[in-house]
């Protein structure tokens, strides 16, 4: 691309005490390209787009736009150089309209008296209907997770941007609601706003951007063409090391068990599903696939009886269980790991070893109740080596870790009440491509150890890379199920989308 350079950043460093998150980095955005960063969680983007946004300000650099230097104080200093960010996190505010959300900075700033909520509506359902169906005048509290990311994308489609930074926007959307941010991202790029998008995943990078910068441990790798570059040499720059296995072998003929460890017969929710019925062995990881909305994650919420009102029989090794709340299910021997792990599955100013015992505190208490500190520390030690934990010391905080160790945190969270049944909610959202090997590697090494693992993935060849079988789930029902050499994209779309059978067996 010929296209003059809008942003350039030279020598950028920005530190946290002793830890350097930027070392000297280098970067330069043209006119109407299609930018990604790329690099494993932990490497420096969130800090580089925070430092080009005004969020934070950089130790030593120069940022440069339109050739001219500046010094970006605050996210409004960046607004006003047209600068847009949709970030990953979910910052709306859930108990006004959707409409006074896309335009909360404009009306912050009014003057008038009182506010035109007909003209808010009708300028917010004119951004809305370029993105998807939702009703303005709905309470953002409403809206289902990947519709406040498109709330989020609206926000920035209303400012008059010159640059566009995109920091994971599809983690949360459908395929169709992906394609048509996509069909928005090109067409914003061919009127010169230049895009800079953050992905872990490739085929979405290499799709749709015209070149990949690599960071890697707050250093500036390289930047590549995406015509002259493979996914593979991306991930290798990214890591420092070639991945050639991202999942780990599957279960043997030898090694599959007939023995049932969850056996969940015609449940119904009161409005989400129906007539479910699934048997899971020992050993073995079963996929749900479906798009999202289909119902996978309240079948499994209902099942550990974190969704109300459910009928239908549940039984661990044959023994039929009475189940109430959650509480019920840990002491069935039944975990659920949430894909908003950050919302509901951490505590994240808590202590590494706090967040691992929290799921069963009487483990580590003494006799009088209080928390026994050293046998917590000692259950998080042991469960941070089994799981290869990345992190300084128990003791600190969850939220000075990586995606990746979060997740970490969160799974060892589920073992240490020593789980039969581990149910994982999208469980590498938002983590890198080393991290997902990892969490696939642990996945296994569970399976292998004769825990039942249930995974709900939004990524199709996760599912299909990582699962033994994988039953299909489309408006509250199992339409299906596809295992072996029937395992593919094709098939899982088919049965998600148009077919309309009637379950098969287990």
């Amino acid at each position: 691309m010929d296209h003059p350079v809008i942003l350039k950043i030279s020598n950028l460093s920005k530190s946290f005490g002793p830890v350097r998150a930027l070392q000297g980095v280098d970067l330069e955005l043209r006119r109407g390209e299609i930018h990604a960063i790329a690099g494993e969680n932990g490497a420096g983007k969130s800090t580089l787009m925070k430092v080009i946004d005004g969020i934070l300000r950089p130790d030593s650099g120069d940022i440069v736009i339109d050739g001219k230097p500046v010094a970006i104080a605050s996210p409004t200093e960046a607004q006003k150089l047209g600068i847009g960010f949709v970030h990953q996190e979910i910052a709306l505010c859930p108990d006004v309209s959707v409409a006074e959300n896309i335009f909360m900075g404009v009306t912050n700033t009014s003057k008038a008296l009182l506010m035109n909520y007909a003209d808010l509506r009708k300028r917010a359902s004119a951004i809305l209907r370029q993105l998807g169906d939702i009703d303005a005048s709905a309470l953002v509290r409403t809206l289902s997770i990947s519709q406040q990311q498109l709330v989020e994308i609206a926000k920035a489609l209303t400012l008059d941007c010159r640059i566009l930074i995109f920091d994971e926007p599809t983690a949360a959307l459908t395929e169709r609601e992906a394609k048509i941010l996509f069909e928005i991202i090109h067409r914003l790029a061919s009127q010169g706003i230049a895009i800079i998008y953050i992905s872990h995943r490739m085929a979405e990078i290499f799709d749709n951007c015209d070149r990949v910068t690599v960071l890697r441990d707050g250093r500036y790798i390289t930047t590549r063409d995406i015509k002259d570059t493979t996914p593979e040499q991306v991930v290798a720059a990214m890591v420092g090391r070639v991945i050639d296995k991202l999942y780990p072998e599957k279960q043997r003929a030898d090694e599959r068990s007939e023995e049932i460890i969850l056996d969940v017969s015609n449940l119904s929710g009161t409005t989400r599903f129906r007539d479910v019925s699934f048997q899971l062995r020992k050993g073995e990881i079963l996929g749900l696939g479906g798009l999202i909305g289909a119902g996978r994650s309240e079948i499994v919420k209902g099942i550990c009886r974190l969704e109300a009102e459910v009928t239908g029989t549940i039984a661990v090794h044959g023994k039929p269980l009475s189940l109430t709340h959650y509480g019920d299910s840990i002491d069935a021997g039944m975990v659920y790991l949430s894909e908003d792990r950050k919302g509901d599955g951490l505590f994240l100013d808590m202590s590494i070893a706090s967040n691992i015992s929290a799921l069963a505190v009487e483990r580590v208490a003494s006799r009088a109740g209080l928390i026994n500190t050293s046998r917590e520390t000692r259950q998080a030690q042991e469960l941070g080596r089994r799981l290869a934990l990345k992190c300084g010391h128990v003791n600190d905080a969850v939220s000075t870790l990586s995606g990746g160790n979060q997740q970490k945190v969160a799974i060892a969270k589920m073992l240490s009440v020593a789980p039969k049944v581990i149910f994982l909610d999208e469980p590498t959202r938002g983590v890198d491509v080393g991290a997902k090997a990892e969490i696939h590697r642990i996945v296994r090494d569970l399976a292998r150890s004769g825990v039942g693992v249930v995974i709900i993935s939004s990524e199709l060849p996760e599912l299909i890379g990582v699962c033994d079988r994988v039953l299909v789930v489309r408006e509250g029902r199992i339409t299906g199920e596809v295992a072996g050499d029937d395992m593919t994209e094709e098939n899982i779309m088919y049965l998600a989308s148009i077919a309309d059978e009637r379950p098969r067996a287990a």
